[in-house]
């Protein structure tokens, strides 16, 4: 599995190098990982819901076509969009949505953050408070889109929206939870190491 790091970059042709990657790979395209920060930005999922956009200000909105509702993107966030030809791996969208999350709990146990899940909402909180968004795209079987995890960032934005349409969730971030000092590069590398055992594992 191919790890490309974008670095900073914008979200619309992001997005759209997503889409053209997907449109245009064969049954023998490698499956890539991309580690990408965005510049602040809210993303709206396909069935998202305008009452929870409740005070939008001067960052962007953008209507996607991932799954989930409202979320917000900034720097010190760690993106993932994870580009994996599911049919060919013989998994459905609910177990790759699993490995997701799991790898995301194991990371965070690395940290000595103890992570979970909460039953209907996908995603990896915290104590109940949200530090990881998740939202999949799939396609004639394959993924585009990805996660989001909290990693060193303002939180702010985030209370100008109902975070992934739950009204008053709270969400938070590896730095407020870590008892040592990260590195932003370093939990990267991490979780695209465990994602991608994890999901070459799963075959």
């Amino acid at each position: 599995m191919k790890v490309v790091e974008l670095g900073r970059q914008a979200y619309a042709p992001t997005w759209q190098a997503m889409k053209d990657f997907t449109n245009t790979r064969t049954a023998k395209t490698e499956d890539e990982l991309w580690v990408v920060e965005h510049p602040s930005i809210f993303t709206q999922g396909i069935a998202g819901k305008p009452e929870h956009e409740l005070s939008i200000g001067a960052i962007p909105i953008v209507k996607t076509d991932r799954g989930g509702q409202i979320t917000y993107h900034g720097p010190g966030q760690l993106v993932v969009y994870c580009l994996i030809d599911l049919k060919r791996l013989d998994i459905g969208v609910k177990k790759m949505v699993s490995i997701v999350e799991e790898s995301v709990i194991e990371l965070l146990s690395q940290y000595q953050i103890t992570a979970h899940l909460e039953t209907g909402a996908p995603g990896v909180y915290v104590d109940h408070a949200k530090i990881a968004a998740l939202g999949l795209k799939v396609k004639q079987g394959k993924t585009y889109h990805g996660l989001s995890l909290n990693i060193d960032m303002d939180l702010t934005p985030f209370a100008q929206i109902n975070p992934c349409g739950y009204q008053g969730l709270k969400v938070t971030q590896v730095k407020d939870l870590a008892d040592n000092k990260i590195n932003f590069s370093n939990i990267a590398k991490q979780l695209t190491q465990l994602l991608s055992h994890n999901i070459t594992r799963a075959q």
